[in-house]
Order: structure tokens, then sequence, then C-alpha cells
């Protein structure tokens, strides 16, 4: 009897009809084709639409003739994966449109003249001129932001994991979680209230960056918070065991360990703020010209750039408007490369 259950096993006898490996790409080929004939049968015209029929033909034809040929059990595991499958084209398909529509217009006057020349002599309305003024802007505003926020974040998050107990610790995780929710409009009206008005000090590049802090800070801790958590506790155990002290074991043990996932949080923070134009329009106001001096007199910035080319509404600035775009875009690009590489550079080593 043994014997024969053995041989009914590897003959295969015993598993239930499969479909082919090609099966959900020839169903994604024919919701496609069907979903786009029901579209221009319909007189429907948008490309969203007749997307969204052919999904809905995908997932429902997936699940129709798998739970014929397969069983109803399998039919459900294809119609989970068929819908995993429909969320992520629905998340990545409207981001590489704007990804391809900024490349294609922003490539265009995108040169090295661009990134060398400031508006300073040129009117918005006329071709010519560029973005050095506002990338030079962006990057001070931005370093001065992050130098701000890097220490207090990550210090915070420090106190939190390491030694927060209480009443203090709880508060502080509050005040933290309010301020990730705060819009930059706020933080832009409290530093404009506080620095310009009651302080009397002008707009610069540095009242921007304070506001930009507020912005990055909440992010800093949190993410940092996380990384500190995953560190083994056993490290610093063996570390105090060793008579270490507490201060020691953190800044030996525990930064070192999760420094890689910390410059990922602090790059990711650093992009959450880049982009911001509602804090710059209320501190930095901007300036056609060169300012490399961040503490004094209006300064430019690659959002405001890009607010105020596109509002102009000439052809010249609509393009100056992509390419600037697309240069804000390559920067975050490069610092997330970037934190990708200090992330695997001083990641643990394992093994011998």
């Amino acid at each position: 009897m043994t014997h024969t259950i053995d041989d009914t096993r590897r003959s295969g006898s015993l598993r239930g009809a499969t479909l082919p490996k090609w099966f959900p790409w020839a169903v994604a080929g024919a919701s496609a084709a069907l979903g786009y004939g029901i579209s221009a049968a319909a007189g429907l015209h948008s490309d969203i639409q007749w997307a969204l029929i052919a999904a809905l033909l995908f997932v429902g034809g997936s699940f129709a003739v798998s739970a014929k040929v397969e069983g109803r059990r399998q039919a459900r595991d294809r119609t989970a994966t068929s819908l995993v499958w429909v969320a992520f084209l629905l998340a990545v398909i409207p981001l590489a449109s704007l990804t391809w529509e900024t490349v294609k217009r922003g490539i265009e006057v995108l040169d090295g003249y661009f990134l060398t020349h400031s508006m300073g002599v040129v009117a918005d309305s006329e071709p010519g001129g560029g973005i050095y003024h506002a990338l030079l802007g962006t990057l001070e505003q931005v370093g001065l932001a992050t130098a701000i926020s890097v220490p207090v974040g990550v210090l915070t998050a420090i106190y939190l994991v390491e030694y927060g107990r209480g009443r203090l610790a709880k508060a502080v995780t509050f005040f933290v979680d309010v301020m990730t929710g705060i819009p930059s409009i706020v933080a832009g009206l409290f530093v404009l209230s506080l620095w310009i008005l009651i302080l009397g000090m002008g707009y610069s590049g540095f009242a921007g960056s304070m506001a930009l802090s507020i912005l990055m800070i909440p992010v800093v801790v949190r993410s940092t918070e996380e990384m500190l958590k995953l560190v083994p506790n056993e490290l610093r155990e063996a570390s105090l065991a060793l008579g270490v002290p507490k201060w020691r074991t953190i800044l030996k043990v525990v930064l070192p360990t999760s420094v890689g996932g910390i410059t990922t949080g602090v790059m990711l923070a650093i992009a959450r703020i880049t982009g911001e134009t509602a804090p710059v329009l209320l501190l930095v106001w901007g300036t056609n010209f060169i300012n490399a001096n961040p503490f004094q007199d209006p300064q430019a910035s690659l959002p405001m750039y890009i607010y105020l080319q596109y509002t102009n509404g000439s052809e010249a600035a609509y393009d100056r408007a992509w390419a600037a775009a697309l240069t804000l875009i390559a920067f975050i690009m490069i610092l997330n490369l970037v934190a990708r590489g200090i992330a695997r550079w001083k990641a643990p080593k394992t093994g011998r």
C-alpha cells in the first residue's frame, strides 16, 4: 500500500490541475485589449478609464479561470496576487509618467550655462538665464537646516531610547508626533512671528532654514529612534559588563551599529524639506541675483524659483521651471544614492 502511494505521488496524480506560468501575462494582455475595446466602444477618451476597466477585467478574469481550473482556494490566492500587481501599477505608472514628463520638458534647456548663471540680467519672459542663484540658496538653506536638525534629532532619539523613562519621555514623544503632522506653512508662520516680527530680524535664508529644521527634526527623531531600537540589547549588555560607561557604550557600540539606518533617515528628512515652498515664500522672499550670504537679505531657492517661473506664464519661463524641477529631482536622487552608499559602507560586517 505504501509503495502504491509513493508511486502515485511520484507520478503527480494527487496534484490538482494548475495553470501555466504564462497565464497571468495572457490574462493581462487580453484584459488590456478588451478594456481598450470597451473604452473605445463606449466613447471614453481617457487612458485612466480604460486602464481601470482593464484592471477590473484582469482581476475578475484571473479569478474566474483559476476557480474553474484550479479550484476556489487557488483562485483566491491568484486574486490577492492580482490585486497586489494592480496596486503596484497604480502607484508606479503616475510616478513614471511624472518623471518622464519632467525629463522630456526639462532637458530642453538644462545645460552647463543654465546651471552656472542666474536671472540677474534676464527678464522672466525672455529666454536665457539659469538657476545658479537658486541652486546655491537651496544648498545653503538645506545645509543649515540639516546642521540644526541632525544633532537635535539624534540626541533626542538617544534620550528616548537609552534614558527616557516617565512623564518627560512620554511628553517628548507626544510633541514629536504632533510636530510630524505640522503643515509647512505653520512652521513658516511661527518663525515669521518670532524671528522677523518680534525680534526684528530681516528676511534671509537662515530664517527659512529654521522653519525647515522644524519640519526636519521629527523625521530625524522618529527614524533614528527606530534604528536605535533595532540594536540588540546583548551588545549593550556585553559592553556594560566589561565596565564601559553607558555614554561610551552608546558612542562606540550603539551608534556605529545603527549609523547606516540613521544616515538613511537623515537623507529622507533632507529630501522631505528640499521641495518645501511655503516657508521659503514667507521667510526668504527670493531674488534674481546671487546672494551667497544666507544670514542677510533675501535669497533664492529651487522650489520658489520653479513657482515664480511657472506663474510668469511665458514659454521661456515654463522651460526654465521644468528644467529646475528636473534639477531638483536629480538633487534628491543623488542624496538617496549617497545615503544608500553610506548605509552599505557603514553597515555592520557579518561573518569572519
